[in-house]
């Protein structure tokens, strides 16, 4: 498997998981009833190459905007994705692998807008207002 990550923001279609490589983690599992050990997740959806930790707010505005912009245009494809992403965006992105001071919130923003949106805003302390660092949505353009 290739080692570098795709600077596409959609993945191609052959690199979606397999329904063999499904069945035979699901196979696995009834035969030996116990968890099956398979990452069913293709490398090509991670949203990082390596674990990350975004430790202050100038890293959270510098390395951010880029995962969630991954994040936004798997939204578009993976129903499932967005569901979690939806219900619990920071934890979505901790399983991937992306990890936010406390002070960090983020909203996924879907009434009033015609295309998803995500917010991220700061809160340094819990008696403070929150605070808007940046937004994200996907917008198409075409040119001639």
């Amino acid at each position: 498997m290739k080692e570098r990550m795709s600077r596409a923001l959609v993945p191609v279609i052959s690199r979606l998981p397999s329904l063999a490589r499904l069945r035979s983690a699901l196979a696995h599992y009834t035969a030996t009833n116990a968890a099956p050990i398979v990452d069913t997740r293709p490398r090509d959806y991670a949203l990082v190459r390596h674990e990350t930790h975004l430790r202050n707010r100038d890293q959270v505005e510098r390395y951010l905007p880029d995962i969630l912009g991954r994040a936004l245009a798997r939204i578009w494809i993976d129903p499932g994705f967005r569901d979690r992403f939806a219900a619990q965006p920071v934890a979505t992105l901790a399983e991937y692998g992306v990890f936010l001071p406390d002070s960090i919130e983020i909203d996924f923003v879907t009434e009033g807008t015609s295309r998803p949106q995500v917010v991220v805003y700061e809160r340094p302390f819990r008696a403070m207002p929150r605070k808007r660092l940046l937004y994200l949505q996907l917008i198409l353009t075409a040119a001639k």
